[in-house]
């Protein structure tokens, strides 16, 4: 069952997101999900270099509120896909205002191309900046 927002701090729409996404790393969890990483190691990939434990830690708390459904893929020893649920789909147009708000501000940031489908950034990416 998804964990219940906390409400109690303040009734803020705005306030309760942050208390679910408003961190360093979550929304580009989201992000790469949304660009189909599903596997534990497609997350270590990406450029920003999150540490283990604090992706374990993200991936725990968007299942946890009903952002993404994990399922095992291997036994032994257990292993997980992720997958965004529809709750977590939602969150694909704010994902893209955040890009193109950054595109518009910060014009040496990565800039997904405008037919096609998106990639994240890769190391590479970064690299050549």
């Amino acid at each position: 069952m998804p964990k219940a927002a906390h409400v109690d701090r303040s009734i803020c729409p705005i306030a309760v997101t942050l208390d679910i996404l408003g961190d360093k790393w979550t929304l580009l969890v989201v992000r790469d999900l949304l660009l189909g990483a599903s596997r534990y190691n497609d997350f270590l990939e990406a450029p920003e270099n999150i540490r283990t434990n604090i992706l374990a830690d993200r991936l725990k708390r968007l299942e946890e509120h009903g952002l993404i459904a994990k399922t095992a893929y291997q036994v032994r020893p257990v292993r997980h896909e992720y997958k965004l649920t529809k709750k977590g789909l939602a969150l694909r147009p704010m994902i893209r205002q955040i890009v193109k708000w950054g595109n518009e501000f910060y014009p040496q940031t990565y800039t997904p191309p405008k037919n096609g489908r998106a990639k994240r950034p890769t190391k590479k990416d970064i690299a050549r900046r």
